[in-house]
């Protein structure tokens, strides 16, 4: 579905990324680490769309990024959640709204069951009128998991989905997580917390893969 080959990206004169051979098929699950600032969050927008390689390919859903307008761009958006770190809500409205803008920015009607079965599936279906700055982090962070998964992409990319939540609230968002690995859609996760990938590992087969000197390289068997 993503394919990286020979990516490398940067900022000015600074190259972040190099060689980067990458590929995320149906399915399946990763989880993506190393040290702050080695190139994560980057890796990820280059996975979905909004980076542009300074060389080398990134194909999404077969097609070629550089080849892609806007429109097909953001077609295959559709088909990528993403959860951010920052959660990106529009805090002037509800929970539920929030959830629901990827069909409202489609312009396509909102499904009114699977909103609700959505929000209780998180935990959230007492939170629906609530507004974004009432929530504590782990019920964002889990609002944001819905509004990712409300149209039922083939994958998703979290970008430190655990980073400002407590050791029990990234338990339930793991476990979430995990069960839509298992209803078949792919997973990425970009984390540097290894307790989270160790306590992982015996619930999903998951690949660990580790940026480390600008390169992306299988994670050893220390984690």
């Amino acid at each position: 579905m993503i394919k990286l080959t020979n990516v490398a990206h940067g900022y000015g004169d600074r190259e972040l990324l190099t060689g980067v051979e990458m590929s995320i098929a149906p399915g399946a699950f990763h989880f993506l680490t190393g040290p702050s600032g080695a190139g994560k969050t980057t890796l990820l927008k280059l996975c979905y769309g909004e980076l542009v390689p300074s060389s080398g390919r990134v194909e999404l859903f077969g097609e070629d990024r550089r080849k892609i307008g806007r429109d097909g761009l953001a077609d295959i958006r559709r088909r990528i959640g993403v959860i951010h770190q920052d959660c990106r809500f529009l805090d002037h409205l509800s929970v539920a709204e929030n959830i629901a803008l990827p069909f409202l920015v489609a312009g396509r009607p909102v499904p009114k069951n699977d909103l609700g079965e959505l929000l209780t599936w998180v935990g959230l279906e007492s939170h629906a009128d609530a507004l974004p700055p009432t929530l504590s982090g782990g019920e964002r962070q889990r609002a944001a998991l819905a509004r990712a998964v409300i149209m039922s992409p083939d994958v998703v990319l979290a970008d430190e989905p655990t980073g400002n939540i407590d050791w029990e609230m990234s338990m339930r968002l793991l476990a979430l997580l995990i069960e839509l690995n298992k209803m078949g859609t792919a997973v990425m996760i970009a984390t540097h917390d290894l307790n989270l990938i160790r306590v992982a590992k015996p619930q999903v087969s998951a690949r660990v893969l580790r940026i480390s000197e600008r390169r992306l390289q299988a994670a050893g068997a220390d984690l």
